[in-house]
């Protein structure tokens, strides 16, 4: 029977997570192998209403930003249907967070999840869509357990380093100056030797004179400490 002018479906506004019926259907369709929303989602792609995953992300400063934020701070995981890229910052920083969900919203066109922490003092952001580990260039899984590595467009443009830099420095860098020996300390701490060993080798080809720790990449002149702060303007955010 046609539903009248104005007449709504028994199911709108129902979910599977609320209601028992629309549940079965969804299990239904999906012990069948039946996309029910397969016309919808590619008309919605035709429309622009959905982001075609399978286009390249375009090489921008905000991209290789992301990157680095990521590589720093993010974290790429894998599910059966889609990848999660989560950034977790913390609440003292918000100007940083909200810089960092406005590039995510920039880059992929689609406004990312953004959610504090009710146990910690925190901010994730997260984005869902398919095949985000390979657009980025960052492999999914424990960052302290792979090869991290900057890509190539990154480490040739150095635009694009030096805004990558900005990310990682961003969500892992620290400063402070010890004012009775006026000594500056500006580094980059992290646990993964093949990123900290990228951090050096930018910062090498930057000019700049690195000084690596096991956990850290630092400089330590006072010179070379502020010219890189201005270089990627530290703690400083234009979306």
């Amino acid at each position: 029977m046609p539903f009248l002018e104005g007449q709504r479906a028994w199911n709108h506004g129902k979910t599977k997570e609320d209601d028992p019926r629309v549940r079965k259907i969804s299990e239904t369709l999906k012990a069948k192998h039946i996309d029910n929303f397969a016309r919808w989602r590619l008309k919605a792609r035709l429309d622009g209403r959905i982001p075609a995953t399978h286009i390249p992300l375009e090489k921008t400063e905000q991209l290789a930003f992301l990157i680095g934020m990521a590589l720093g701070d993010g974290h790429i995981h894998r599910f059966p249907r889609s990848e999660q890229l989560r950034i977790v910052l913390g609440t003292d920083k918000p100007l940083l967070w909200q810089h960092v969900a406005k590039v995510v919203q920039n880059v992929f066109g689609k406004k990312p999840r953004v959610g504090r922490r009710k146990q910690a003092a925190c901010v994730d952001i997260s984005l869902y869509q398919t095949r985000l580990s390979e657009r980025l260039g960052i492999p999914a899984g424990a960052r302290g357990k792979l090869e991290m590595r900057l890509p190539e467009w990154i480490r040739s443009e150095q635009r694009h380093l030096i805004a990558c830099l900005k990310g990682l420095f961003e969500a892992e860098g620290f400063y402070s100056v010890h004012k009775p020996t006026y000594t500056h300390n500006l580094g980059f701490s992290n646990r993964n030797p093949a990123l900290l060993d990228e951090v050096e080798w930018a910062l090498i080809s930057l000019g700049f004179h690195p000084e690596r720790r096991s956990y850290a990449v630092r400089l330590r002149k006072k010179l070379e400490a502020t010219r890189f702060i201005e270089l990627i303007c530290f703690r400083s955010y234009n979306s």
